[in-house]
């Protein structure tokens, strides 16, 4: 399971960057303009709707519960100090998909039993696409965090993200994580489309 984050980039436009990584086999887009306002988010949402429909991909927002609303996008991913995932679920209804961040073991403990879908947690390695980084985790990280979140009996699947490269899959699924998420590594790629297509090849070649 591979998520695309995007990310202003000054070679391509966000709808080039998630049209390459749709073309690379990736099916899961999370469009995050941190800094940009609701309308410029709504206006690329829209350039984004249409391409992912197309290609059997789910579109999810970061942060904005209301662009994710109006235009009844998959979902939304929530960092820490966004809208409480329980708010936003009352917003968005039953069947959107809502992601939130996480560094520690509590963090995710906190949504045992809450109708949260999945949790992005990192950062794996420093990374540039992120401001205010959380602590590392590490290889290490990962396998003790997804011990102790297994341990406790919870299931929901667990996303690594942060500073993760193509070199990175193999590793990181060992874990016991269920997917990645990549963000500047494959918008820094000689060859974007080429770099997505090499991550899904890898994740394949991951057993179950």
């Amino acid at each position: 399971m591979l998520q695309f984050i995007t990310n202003p980039s000054e070679k391509y436009s966000i709808a080039e960057e998630v049209q390459m990584a749709i073309e690379g086999g990736c099916r899961w887009i999370q469009l995050r303009m941190k800094n940009a306002t609701d309308e410029e988010v709504r206006q690329t949402a829209l350039e984004l709707i249409d391409m992912c429909r197309e290609h059997d991909a789910f579109l999810i927002i970061d942060d904005r519960v209301d662009v994710v609303n109006d235009l009844k996008v998959s979902g939304v991913h929530l960092g820490k100090e966004d809208m409480p995932a329980m708010q936003a679920r009352e917003i968005l209804g039953p069947h959107a998909v809502i992601g939130v961040t996480a560094n520690t073991a509590e963090d995710i403990l906190q949504y045992k039993g809450k109708d949260v879908d999945y949790v992005g947690l990192g950062p794996f390695r420093y990374t540039t696409t992120k401001e205010k980084l959380s602590p590392v985790l590490g290889l290490d990280g990962y396998k003790k965090i997804v011990q102790q979140v297994r341990d406790a009996g919870m299931d929901i699947p667990i996303v690594a993200i942060g500073g993760i490269t193509a070199d990175d899959v193999e590793d990181l699924m060992a874990t016991g994580v269920n997917g990645i998420a990549v963000s500047g590594a494959i918008i820094n790629a000689p060859d974007p489309m080429l770099y997505t297509s090499g991550i899904m090849e890898n994740l394949l070649g991951v057993p179950e």
